[in-house]
């Protein structure tokens, strides 16, 4: 196979084919590129995939879809008691997402959320401890959710704990989880999490808050009533705070029965009410495969950065401690993104992908410089000339 002399400035030939020496600058302005895009798709707020369903009461929530209340919910000082009933068919059994969430912006976390996890439902209470460390409580009801069935779920809490009840049957009853009305303060967001991308997909009914906690019995009652009129038998007298019907047809808002400064509106744009910019790792780590999955990928996607930056600069470009530059430039790029992420609904800012992209990078000089080391550019054909670069290479390998 003939030599393929790659200087620092004229031609390289390829079996005796003049190539430009910019063919390694155009290698890396497309791996630039391509981590661009992989970054930043797609660039903009797709459109909010919210809408009414044809056969009745309800609306279908996609990929992308979420509404919040246009006011706060407050806290009622008549009761410590809650109870929750919603009406819902998830689209996929096997699925997650936030249902909906409470969230008090003076609080800036999450206060209360319903997820569906799987084919399971879970509630989700996260508290600030006095070091503004999140602490997270939760409580799971098992296999709730069945392939083209809907789901009436109520949740009943007081002092003695909380029920959940599937179809007016008691399915998961934990005393040490509580919940008072003071929890469901703050804006309502319906179809997503308030601080991250973390939609659930598929149809939504009906919604009823109430200010006090539920008997077996008037689980039952409630139930029965939803299941042949449609609605709960609410009134202020049995402190209902709030029902949605979802009997509007269509529009851009849905109406809270016993308040209007709570109506769900439905923006034209998927949104994320309070992303937050360049989360701390230990607030974005969370247990289980996926989470390794996402570093191993934000790991793997900067080392072809790192390997051809770390070359352009060291074998053309001749800058002095390439190594250094290469790594900064990955941690610059890696930045760029996760403050353009901080923008855009559908993708997270955290340090978490700065540390890792960053950790690629350096991966990628790493693999260059002992590609060098082991001429494993002459053994694919390219023959490098002694230079600055490949001196700090292999410097960088010995070390």
């Amino acid at each position: 196979m003939p030599k393929i002399l790659f200087p620092s400035c004229g031609p390289v030939r390829i079996q005796n084919v003049e190539m430009p020496s910019k063919v390694l600058a155009t290698i890396c302005l497309l791996v630039l590129g391509g981590i661009l895009v992989a970054g930043l798709w797609p660039f903009h707020a797709p459109k909010n995939e919210v809408s009414w369903l044809s056969n009745g009461n309800g609306v279908l929530f996609g990929d992308y879809g979420s509404m919040l209340s246009a006011g706060a919910f407050k806290a009622s000082k008549s009761s410590d008691g809650v109870s929750l009933e919603i009406w819902l068919q998830p689209s996929v059994v096997d699925g997650s997402g936030t249902i909906f969430s409470f969230y008090p912006s003076e609080r800036r976390s999450t206060l209360l959320a319903l997820r569906q996890s799987l084919d399971d439902v879970a509630l989700v209470r996260k508290n600030l401890d006095r070091k503004r460390t999140p602490r997270s409580a939760r409580v799971y009801a098992n296999h709730v959710f069945r392939q083209a069935e809907r789901v009436f779920l109520t949740v009943s809490s007081g002092e003695r704990g909380t029920s959940v009840y599937v179809n007016g049957t008691l399915a998961r009853m934990s005393r040490d989880f509580r919940l008072s009305n003071a929890d469901l303060t703050g804006q309502l967001v319906v179809g997503n999490s308030p601080v991250t991308t973390d939609t659930w997909s598929g149809q939504l009914k009906g919604l009823a808050i109430y200010n006090r906690e539920f008997t077996a019995n008037e689980v039952a009652q409630g139930y029965q009533s939803w299941l042949s009129s449609g609605h709960p038998r609410a009134s202020k007298a049995r402190g209902t705070v709030a029902l949605y019907l979802f009997n509007e047809g269509g529009g851009d808002a849905v109406h809270n029965q016993f308040d209007s400064l709570t109506d769900l509106v439905i923006p034209k744009r998927f949104f994320v009410l309070h992303e937050p910019f360049l989360e701390r790792p230990w607030n974005e780590y969370y247990p289980g495969w996926s989470y390794w999955k996402d570093v191993g990928v934000n790991v793997a996607g900067f080392i072809p950065l790192g390997f051809f930056f770390f070359g352009y600069f060291s074998l053309l470009r001749r800058v002095k401690h390439p190594v250094a530059i290469t790594t900064a430039f990955g941690f610059a790029v890696s930045l760029t993104i996760e403050v353009l992420q901080s923008l855009l609904p559908t993708r997270n800012s955290g340090t978490t992908d700065l540390i890792t992209n960053t950790f690629g990078t350096a991966v990628g000089v790493i693999l260059c410089a002992w590609s060098v080391r082991h001429d494993w550019f002459a053994q694919t054909g390219f023959s490098i000339d002694s230079s600055v670069g490949e001196r700090e290479a292999l410097q960088l390998v010995e070390r």
